[in-house]
């Protein structure tokens, strides 16, 4: 059974480079090897680099898509190391008798959601900018870094899933915030319970003063944030994305921020990332980018890395993983 095995570690920046009880348990799997690809492969590339492996462990990046999976018959499971799936084709994957396996939302909440306000925070309240002034021997100069409070303000909150309603439950519970909630699967009940009001796009455009992207990527919220829809909101809101860079047009922020329309943008996400030292949004000091890095707690990577192993395992013995997005392999016998 072992040496029927080889997993790929491909793209992830964290997997077994903590705990390294997580290699432990690969290794009396079979063959494990890492790789690094870029992001904008090919499909028949990344499939024939990856040629006789049969469990991937995967990242945000690269994309598997169909013609990758035309190419990659014998792979019985991609387990993200992560909640998105946005980066796999789920239905070539279940063409090709391929399992496609998440971490449980659940694992990511607490971590995600606090980097989200976290960012916000150091936006409104200009930390990076002060902790810089202090390296360059300018501590006297504080009172250029004058920021804004979060205590008491109206936030929108785009998204009221998994991270998005504990976003909501710490604004409102934790800084007394009027929080607005826009997100097509949760009942205006379900929005309560966190702390939310249940309003409509339009309506959270209008009111908010600060707005926290949490919604998932799909064909409806693509650019939800564009030169259109930033013209609906006040004059002055702050911005913070830790769900998915493509959430917003980068062009219209870059253009809103120049204006004045916002007077900030943190993000732990890009469209196409990674993100290089020339990324236009590093020359605004107003914009805070980190490198996706919201999951990047002790707690969340070693629940993360536990059930992407656990994963392997479970297929390697003949059984249908835990958070599958699709259930039918040729490899399951139990």
């Amino acid at each position: 059974m072992t040496q029927e095995n080889k997993i790929a570690i491909v793209n992830s920046s964290s997997f077994g480079k903590i705990f390294d009880a997580h290699l432990d348990r690969l290794g009396k799997l079979g063959q494990v090897a890492r790789f690094d690809f870029d992001s904008s492969i090919e499909g028949k590339e990344l499939a024939e680099a990856l040629e006789g492996y049969n469990i991937i462990i995967a990242s945000v990046t690269p994309f598997f898509t169909s013609e990758f999976f035309e190419h990659k018959d014998e792979l019985k499971l991609i387990t993200r190391h992560g909640i998105g799936y946005n980066n796999v084709d789920l239905e070539a994957a279940k063409a090709h008798g391929t399992v496609v396996a998440i971490v449980p939302p659940l694992i990511e909440r607490d971590a995600v959601a606090e980097n989200n306000v976290t960012n916000l925070l150091a936006l409104m309240r200009r930390t990076t900018e002060s902790a810089a002034e202090v390296k360059n021997d300018g501590w006297e100069n504080r009172a250029k870094f004058i920021g804004n409070g979060l205590c008491g303000k109206t936030v929108g909150v785009i998204g009221v899933g998994n991270t998005g309603s504990r976003v909501v439950e710490i604004l409102h519970y934790g800084f007394r915030c009027e929080v607005l909630g826009v997100d097509p699967n949760k009942t205006e009940l379900e929005i309560n319970i966190f702390g939310g009001e249940k309003v409509t796009l339009d309506e959270l455009l209008e009111r908010a003063e600060i707005i926290c992207l949490c919604a998932s990527l799909n064909d409806t919220n693509y650019h939800i944030i564009s030169k259109d829809t930033i013209s609906k909101m006040k004059d002055g809101v702050y911005l913070s994305n830790s769900a998915r860079g493509a959430l917003v047009d980068e062009t219209a922020i870059i253009e809103a921020i120049q204006s004045g329309k916002l007077s900030g943008y943190a993000t732990d996400v890009l469209e196409v990332e990674p993100g290089r030292s020339d990324h236009p949004f590093l020359a605004y000091p107003n914009i805070i980018m980190t490198p996706h890095t919201s999951a990047y707690t002790m707690e969340c990577l070693e629940g993360m890395g536990d059930k992407c192993v656990s994963d392997c395992e479970a297929i390697v013995e003949g059984r249908m993983p835990q958070r599958v997005m699709q259930s039918v392999s040729p490899y399951i016998t139990e």
